[in-house]
């Protein structure tokens, strides 16, 4: 959520980020209009129960006629009481609602554009040219057929299109992701936590995604609950309605589950494999800090996705997501893409953002220091999305025969330096 007061301070700042989003400016001055209508209401709510807290020490101290007098007027300032407060409550709602819609405020860094308008930071490694080693690179599905790791095929019978079976070493193989990147994030600080997938209106709305990325959520409509499209969700909410002690930030978890998406509008894309699927396993990190060292902290998350790329032995690019592809909660992205053999283009397997306060005011997450109590600001990176870095390490360190070389970094929790034939 918006700071309101900022918002009143300084409205061409909120249209400029709006603007840059490609998103609607006219917000702003809806959401300053009935504002002043709210601040009215309230200064009349109040007047009003105040003359009515004079008028009951009136009332106690009045004897006779004048006491039954004073009872007839607090009677008829007690309806006025109740009536300007129901309208109060009413504008508060409105406003409410209307400032919700305000996407959180662009960093000033932040590339302008569309999906394909981002900036490209750097480009580590290089990609493997398979013509050298004398055989044309097999992609995923075939390897995972080879392999016996990945069974699309009965996926789509149980469960529909974009399902699919880990099986063998495919699910070996997520359980060293997954336990190589919960050792990674102890590592570095974070607690281990499994979060419920399934979580009430509040916490789908207090992280943002009840907005652009509504379509793409499942909401269980008879529960009125939402399974969550990724741990961010359930970990934000985590200290909602808190007051977090400041001394003990930053604060960072490490939340593994499963994650659902209806990938609503990608129709025809990525049909083949795993790459775009409507459920899947993800570590997630994410963080509580003072705003002031949210910066360093987004810098801190992208460097610990670097060192898992790395150590997975895959090529990638690490990209500065462009203000119209942000999410209304971010002010700012970073993507790291591994690079695709078959597809020979780089695909996005983590990201990070950081959502400064934009989140903690919406769900009412606060630190207290000397200065007193503030927001505090929110971060999250993906550390591995399990598909797609399935899809990374097969393809990226396949062999000619269709066997596939194991990552350094994974070998210990496999007990093998490579996937044999099935």
């Amino acid at each position: 959520m918006i700071d309101i007061k900022l918002l009143r301070e300084n409205p061409d700042l909120v249209r400029a980020s709006q603007k840059g989003r490609g998103e609607d400016v006219t917000i702003v001055d809806q959401v300053l209009a009935i504002d002043d209508v709210r601040r009215a209401a309230i200064t009349e709510f109040e007047t009003l129960r105040a003359e009515q807290n004079t008028l009951s020490k009136s009332v106690g101290a009045a004897k006779g006629d004048e006491k039954a007098a004073l009872l007839e007027n607090a009677k008829a300032l007690a309806d006025k009481v109740k009536a300007a407060d129901a309208k109060r409550a009413e504008i508060e709602a409105k406003a409410n609602a209307l400032v919700m819609q305000l996407s959180n405020l662009l960093d000033p860094e932040a590339p302008i554009g569309g999906e394909a308008d981002f900036v490209t930071i750097e480009h580590v490694g290089t990609p493997r040219d398979f013509t050298k080693d004398g055989f044309e690179a097999k992609d995923h599905v075939e390897l995972g057929k080879l392999l016996g790791a990945i069974d699309t095929e009965r996926g789509a019978k149980v469960s529909g299109s974009r399902s699919y079976y880990l099986t063998g070493v495919g699910a070996m193989l997520e359980f060293a992701l997954v336990n190589y990147a919960i050792q990674s994030a102890l590592k570095a600080g974070f607690t281990p936590v499994i979060p419920p997938v399934l979580v009430k209106p509040a916490a789908m709305e207090g992280t943002g995604f009840l907005g652009q990325a509504a379509e793409n959520v499942y909401h269980l409509e008879k529960d009125d609950a939402y399974l969550v499209g990724t741990s961010e969700v359930p970990l934000a909410a985590f200290h909602m309605d808190e007051v977090l002690p400041a001394d003990k930030l930053p604060m960072r978890y490490a939340g593994y589950s499963t994650c659902f998406r209806r990938e609503a509008g990608s129709y025809g894309k990525d049909t083949r494999g795993i790459i775009r699927v409507h459920q899947f396993d993800k570590v997630e990190m994410f963080s509580f800090c003072k705003p002031e060292e949210a910066k360093e902290e987004h810098k801190r998350l992208l460097q610990w996705e670097k060192d898992f790329l790395n150590a997975m032995e895959i090529p990638f690019r690490v990209i500065d997501v462009a203000s119209g592809d942000l999410g209304s909660s971010a002010t700012r992205k970073f993507d790291i893409e591994a690079w695709i053999p078959t597809q020979k283009a780089y695909r996005e397997v983590t990201s990070t953002s950081n959502c400064t306060e934009f989140q903690a005011r919406r769900l009412n997450i606060r630190y207290k220091d000397a200065d007193g109590t503030k927001a505090v600001a929110t971060l999250n990176g993906t550390l591995v999305a399990i598909p797609r870095m399935i899809v990374a390490i097969l393809e990226n360190h396949q062999n000619a025969d269709g066997t596939v070389n194991v990552p350094a970094a994974l070998q210990p929790f496999l007990g093998t330096k490579r996937f044999e034939l099935v």
